[in-house]
């Protein structure tokens, strides 16, 4: 009896431990690769190319499954494939797929919008992109994890990935894997990173350095956030108002909302003034707080009025510091108008006009819904990749976000971007910004490379380009023109 009863608890055991061992890949997403081929009419060529969708699995050193990273790869078909430029693309939030640049810029497909950021009507649609770069490029998107179609795998918590130095961790280990698995080892290597993507970025060309020898020719920065001094307002920090200046002059300019002397400039011109203003009496009237005698308040309330369309009133009971959500909600309240964070050309209602901030971002529920329907039908009926998942265009699951390394600091990727251009001198930076660009603004840009604190020699490395556009850019057209000619001539210098 005894022998029976053992003989079963073997049999049930074993069971068990074999249903255990079927059922720990379901945890495990496996590899998964689909290539299709396809052509392109880019700058008045064909280019034929190939696309590989799916996840590749990162390792831990012990071989344990760490991430499942969901990517879109586009490589023109070339004899020559492992010499050609290769750009690793991947876009901010913390919390955001590589979608925007993806459909929005860089690759041959794209969701096209009016020039005069009117909303688009549903059911949106991808249309063939000829600014595409993959004549000079190819791309390769990545979705950090926690977005797009990119999970943690394994028994590793998603604490291992959420956060400044994890996320960069894995992404260079996703490059790095990526480069050896396609060998792409001697191809010219190039990152380009949108909004939170420029800080990732910052500190992928000084991480992917010094943990795996790996040297970029180029860096492009769009729309980056890499001091978040400058961006973050608060009662102890000024230098987001003198930041934001210049953009609430061109947001102004932009909506006819200037003095007629101002309004009847170039927008180049008008923005020209108020960076000066901004960098010059009105950064010294803040410095000087409470001390600023009256006299030189009222001059510059003046000024910052004739600067942003706001009344003088607003401005004193605002003590002459203007954020970007007040300013947002003030500028067309006469109008019952609130305008866009991402990209103040966008104009929407709220509720009443009483409130201090917008309810919601105009911009920002223009642009979500196209992006996402086109990347759904996209993934699907041209690339061939089926998935079950929700594909996270843009998430909050990855908070709370670890910025520990900069423990009682602004955030500021800054001194890896400079050790990274030391380090290898022949890498170049190319930054792009556009001036109705209210959540990461031109003067943000400049100031963060003002300050990098780079030799002077190195100093030529840097580009710096402003479009008439948004946080986005690329969405207007005639700024996406001017952008794929400044890139082609970056391209052409960095290699």
């Amino acid at each position: 009896m005894r022998l029976v009863l053992f003989s079963v608890f073997l049999w049930i055991t074993t069971a068990i431990h074999a249903v255990c061992q079927d059922s720990k890949p379901a945890s495990e997403p496996p590899e998964k690769l689909v290539e299709t081929q396809h052509e392109a009419a880019i700058a008045g060529q064909t280019v034929p190319y190939t696309v590989n969708t799916g996840r590749l699995l990162l390792r831990s050193d012990d071989g344990n499954p760490k991430a499942s990273i969901f990517f879109v790869s586009y490589s023109r078909r070339s004899q020559a494939a492992a010499a050609r430029p290769i750009t690793f693309c991947f876009n901010g939030g913390p919390g955001s797929s590589s979608v925007w640049l993806h459909l929005g810029m860089l690759g041959p497909q794209r969701v096209r919008f009016p020039e005069n950021a009117a909303y688009l009507k549903p059911p949106y649609r991808l249309e063939a992109n000829p600014w595409s770069l993959l004549d000079v490029t190819d791309l390769v998107f990545i979705d950090p994890v926690s977005t797009g179609y990119s999970r943690a795998a394994g028994d590793t918590p998603v604490s291992e990935f959420h956060g400044y130095e994890e996320d960069i961790k894995v992404v260079g280990q996703f490059i790095h894997d990526y480069t050896t698995r396609f060998l792409r080892w001697t191809s010219p290597k190039y990152l380009c990173g949108e909004s939170y993507g420029g800080v990732r970025a910052a500190g992928l060309s000084a991480h992917l350095q010094e943990r795996y020898n790996l040297d970029l020719n180029g860096l492009i920065v769009i729309s980056g956030a890499i001091n978040f001094q400058t961006l973050r307002f608060s009662s102890s920090n000024d230098l987001p108002s003198i930041c934001f200046l210049p953009s609430f002059t061109a947001t102004a300019w932009y909506h006819k909302a200037l003095p007629a002397e101002l309004q009847q400039l170039p927008l180049e011109q008008a923005v020209a003034q108020s960076r000066n203003f901004a960098f010059g009496p009105y950064a010294q009237a803040l410095l000087q707080g409470t001390a600023l005698p009256e006299a030189d308040a009222a001059r510059v309330a003046t000024e910052l009025s004739r600067l942003t369309g706001l009344s003088t009133e607003y401005i004193r009971s605002s003590r002459l510091r203007l954020t970007m959500a007040r300013f947002g909600k003030q500028l067309l309240r006469s109008r019952s108008q609130t305008i866009g964070r991402f990209d103040s050309r966008f104009t929407s209602r709220d509720r009443d006009d009483a409130g201090e901030t917008a309810e919601f971002d105009a911009s920002a529920a223009a642009l979500f819904g196209p992006f996402t329907a086109a990347f759904n039908e996209y993934i699907r009926r041209d690339l061939k990749f089926e998935e079950d998942r929700v594909y996270e265009i843009l998430t909050g699951n990855v908070q709370p976000w670890s910025y520990r390394t900069f423990e009682n600091r602004y955030v500021d990727a800054s001194e890896s971007l400079r050790k990274a251009m030391t380090v290898n001198p022949s890498m170049k930076l190319f930054a792009a910004c556009g001036h109705y660009d209210l959540a990461t603004p031109p003067a943000s840009m400049d100031y963060t490379l003002d300050h990098l604190g780079l030799a002077p020699e190195l100093l030529p490395n840097i580009t710096r380009r402003n479009y008439e556009a948004g946080h986005m850019m690329y969405i207007h057209e005639p700024s996406m023109i001017k952008l794929r000619e400044d890139l082609l001539e970056f391209y052409r210098q960095s290699r």
